[in-house]
């Protein structure tokens, strides 16, 4: 009976110290946390759906912010298996950073001074812009200048959609609840263009079910910087992936993430691409 209970007490104590073990390597934090077997686990928000930046097919994740992603969570140690890959979208990005959900997002996440606000970001990793996607066949519309009298969609509630309204009053936009409603009607000519970033009209014009049936005019009329949020403050976090930004542009891997994703529709990176990454602060 002594020896039984012997056992049943060295039981206990060393499961006490394999659940203080498992409860130590799931830390929280910008960090991200450490795996059983020593490896960086992150948390990664990206949009779900948009094609050639963040989309979600099945298991598969997909685009260019997928890409970037994978590459800096390499550089702080995360192998792909170590991501998970949260929905970030664009009116709950700074909660999920505030409340840990995430450890950083890269979803088409422009940096601005009201966001600087609640977030801290890395970056940019890319420069985007207002641009127009219009069919392949139409010669007439070379710019935002160009759209009077014409049929432009936009997503209501949108600042690209804002944008027009306030700038280019000669249009006749038309305001639907997503831009991917907006393609069926370009296409048969229910509309003339549709305009939101460019990166996001790439993605579109990259699917295989429209190859050859559209293309971005290419003359952006904003600038979009975008970022990687993080935890607020977080400067030494902020470097790191700064440093993993600029090794991605200078061995080529930056370049080879727009060519996959975005090449198939004719894009070009504009002006100022590749960033050089701001200071941290």
């Amino acid at each position: 009976m002594k020896s039984r209970g012997l056992g049943a007490v060295a039981a206990a104590a060393t499961l006490a110290l394999t659940l203080a073990a498992c409860g130590s390597s799931d830390s929280g934090g910008s960090g991200g946390s450490t795996g059983a077997e020593g490896g960086t686990k992150l948390k990664i928000g990206i949009k779900f759906d948009q094609p050639g930046m963040g989309l979600k097919k099945g298991t598969e994740y997909t685009g260019m912010d997928v890409d970037v992603a994978k590459y800096i969570a390499k550089e702080l140690g995360a192998a792909e298996g170590d991501i998970t890959w949260v929905q970030a979208p664009s009116a709950q990005r700074e909660t999920l950073i505030q409340t840990g959900q995430v450890d950083m997002i890269l979803a088409t996440y422009s940096i601005t001074d009201a966001r600087k606000e609640k977030v801290s970001f890395a970056g940019p990793y890319f420069i985007a812009g207002q641009d127009l996607l219009i069919r392949a066949d139409d010669a007439s519309i070379t710019g935002p200048d160009a759209l009077d009298g014409k049929k432009l969609c936009s997503v209501k509630g949108s600042t690209s959609a804002q944008k027009v309204k306030d700038k280019y009053p000669g249009v006749q936009l038309q305001e639907f609840g997503t831009y991917s409603e907006c393609l069926p009607a370009l296409a048969t000519g229910g509309v003339d263009a549709l305009t939101t970033d460019d990166t996001i009209l790439a993605g579109y014009a990259a699917q295989p079910e429209f190859k050859g049936k559209f293309k971005v005019v290419g003359q952006p009329f904003s600038e979009e910087n975008y970022g990687v949020g993080i935890k607020k403050g977080d400067t030494a976090k902020c470097t790191q992936i700064n440093d993993a930004i600029k090794k991605m542009v200078s061995d080529g891997s930056w370049q080879k993430a727009i060519d996959a994703n975005l090449g198939p529709a004719g894009y070009k990176p504009g002006a100022g691409n590749p960033p050089t990454p701001a200071a941290c602060s």
